[in-house]
C-alpha cells in the first residue's frame, strides 16, 4: 500500500509562491490521483490517466490557436513523462503538473485529486495551498538501532521518503562496530547472575552517548533536505528511552513535543498512520475551530463575508485573514481591479479565470490561511467561498 517517494518530488512553500506569481499566455495545470503500488500501477493506470488529461489539454490549446510543431514542443515534457516507467514507481496519492513556455514542474503530494486540467494565464493551485496550513503536512520519523524510516503524511495518506543516501542505516555505521561487540558483551555478562550489574551505569552512559551520535547523524542528514519544510510538524515513533535522546539531537524547529510510544517494528504503515493522525488531531483542529468560530462572530459585524463580490477585492488587496473554500466547487469569471468589480462566467473560458483560485493564491501570497473543505464543514455552507477579514 505504501511506496517510497523522493525528496525532490515534494513541493515546498517557496515552490508554491513561485507558481502563484507565474503568468504567461498559456499556463497548464494538471492534477491526477496516483497509486503507490498494486494492480493500478502494474496496469499503468496512472500514466493512462495523464495521457487522457493531456489529450484534453491539446484540444484546448488547439482551440486557442496553438498547433503543429509549436504544440508538440510545448507539451513534450508531459508527453515524455507518460512513458517514463521509473517515474511512476515513486508516487504518492496525487500528481500535480505545471506547464508553460519553457517552464515545467511536477510534484508528488500526499493528497488524492479528482482528475482535472486547467488552461489560463496563471496556474491553478487551490488543491495544494492547504498543505502549508496547520491542517496540512506532517513528517514522521521511525527510530530503531538497525533501521530508520522517514515519511511525509497528511490526514489522508502516508508515504515513505527514501533517505538511504542521507543517513547511517544502523547505529554501528555511525559509532563503529565496537558498539555491536559491546552490546553482545553486556548481554553475555548479563546472563551470568550477579555479574550482570557490574559496570551497568557505565554501559548505560556509553549507550546513550552512542545513540546521541547516531541520532545527530540522522538529524543532519534529514535536515540537509528538510530545511525548507520546517513549518510542518515532525513526529517521532520510537521506544520511550529513545525520544529524549533524539530530542537532544534534533534541530528541526517544529519537532512535535509528543511522540508515538511504540517499537516501530510492531506497527505496519496503516497503523502507524492512524497513530500519527490520532496524535496530531488536536494540533490540526485547534486553529481551524477558532477561525470558524471567529468567522461566525464576525459575519454580523461586516468583518466576514460569504459573497464572492466582496471577497475577491478583499483578497487582492490583502484584507483576508482566512479563506474557506469548498473542495469540489469553483467560480469562474473576471476581476477588474480598476473598477473593483467581479464578473461571473458560466464556463471557464479565457480571459476568465477561476475566481476561487485567484482568491486562494492572493491570500496565500500575503500570509493568510487557506482551508479547502467539504461543503458540510464550511462555516457558511450556503456559499462555496467564505472569508474572515483582517480589518
Amino acid at each position: 500500500m505504501y511506496k517510497e517517494l523522493k525528496f525532490n518530488a515534494m513541493i515546498t512553500k517557496n515552490d508554491l509562491l513561485e507558481l502563484s506569481r507565474f503568468h504567461n499566455a498559456f499556463c497548464i495545470s494538471i492534477f491526477i490521483p496516483t497509486h503507490h503500488a498494486g494492480e493500478h500501477t502494474l496496469r499503468g493506470e496512472d500514466s493512462i490517466n495523464l495521457k487522457n488529461q493531456l489529450k484534453e489539454v491539446k484540444i484546448k490549446l488547439e482551440e486557442h490557436g496553438m498547433n503543429g510543431d509549436e504544440l508538440k514542443v510545448f507539451i513534450k515534457p508531459v508527453h515524455d513523462l507518460i512513458s517514463d516507467n521509473a517515474f511512476w514507481r515513486y508516487q504518492s496519492e496525487g500528481l500535480a503538473i505545471f506547464l508553460s513556455h519553457k517552464f515545467f514542474r511536477k510534484y508528488s503530494v500526499p493528497v488524492s485529486f479528482t482528475e482535472f486540467n486547467y488552461l489560463s494565464t496563471e496556474f491553478y493551485l487551490k488543491p495544494l495551498l492547504h498543505l502549508y496550513n496547520d491542517d496540512g503536512l506532517f513528517y514522521l520519523l521511525t527510530l530503531k538501532k538497525d533501521e530508520v524510516k522517514f515519511y511525509v503524511g497528511s490526514k489522508y495518506s502516508l508515504t515513505e521518503i527514501n533517505i538511504e543516501d542521507l543517513i547511517p542505516s544502523r547505529v554501528e555505521e555511525r559509532v563503529g562496530y565496537d558498539y555491536e561487540q559491546k552490546q553482545l558483551q553486556f548481554r553475555t555478562i548479563g546472563s551470568r547472575g550477579g555479574a550482570s550489574f557490574h559496570g551497568h551505569g557505565e554501559s548505560e552512559t556509553s549507550d546513550k552517548n552512542e545513540l546521541l551520535l547516531f541520532f545527530q547523524a540522522i538529524d543532519k542528514g534529514i535536515m540537509s533536505k528538510l530545511h525548507e519544510f520546517q513549518e510542518s510538524p515532525l513526529v517521532v515513533c520510537c521506544i520511550d528511552y529513545y525520544f529524549p535522546i533524539y530530542k537532544e539531537a534534533n534541530t528541526h524547529k517544529n519537532l512535535f513535543p509528543h511522540y508515538i510510544s511504540y517499537n516501530p517494528a510492531n506497527l505496519d504503515e496503516t497503523l502507524l498512520h492512524e497513530k500519527a493522525r490520532e496524535l496530531l488531531q488536536p494540533y490540526f483542529n485547534k486553529n481551524l475551530h477558532k477561525k470558524k468560530d471567529k468567522f461566525m462572530e464576525s459575519l454580523a459585524k461586516g468583518k466576514a463575508s460569504s459573497e464572492i463580490g466582496d471577497i475577491i477585492p478583499a483578497a487582492v488587496q490583502g484584507r483576508v485573514d482566512t479563506l474557506f473554500l469548498e473542495k469540489n466547487s469553483d467560480v469562474f469569471g473576471v476581476y477588474d481591479p480598476e473598477a473593483d468589480e467581479v464578473g461571473i462566467q458560466e464556463t471557464p473560458d479565457l480571459p476568465g479565470v477561476s475566481l476561487t483560485n485567484l482568491a486562494a493564491k492572493r491570500v496565500f501570497e500575503q500570509g493568510g490561511t487557506v482551508y479547502i473543505m467539504d461543503n458540510g464543514d464550511m462555516p457558511d455552507n450556503t456559499s462555496e467561498i467564505n472569508a474572515l477579514f483582517r480589518f
